[in-house]
């Protein structure tokens, strides 16, 4: 019969270790946020991985929005995108 108690005590270090590193960065990352600092021109707002390489970037500077493409052979801007329009 197989003795589980190391392997139930390795697991439930493993998690004391690991558990509180993925919590502080859950927190870090929610702080950062997308919004800028102030005193900052430049915030990147979002970002999508299209694929192992690529990257689709939406940031906003000096209260414009740009998207740009990333990866590949080049990087490109896509363009800047229209104002939002209040309702």
């Amino acid at each position: 019969m197989l003795d589980t108690g190391p392997w139930l005590q390795a697991a439930a270090a493993l998690a004391a270790v690991l558990g509180p590193l993925w919590l502080a960065a859950r927190a870090l990352g929610r702080r950062q946020g997308g919004a800028a600092r102030p005193g900052r021109r430049l915030a990147l707002l979002e970002s999508l991985a299209l694929d192992p390489r690529r990257r689709l970037l939406l940031i906003r500077c000096d209260g414009r929005e740009a998207l740009l493409l990333t990866g590949g052979t080049e990087d490109r801007m896509l363009g800047w995108l229209p104002p939002e329009q209040a309702p």
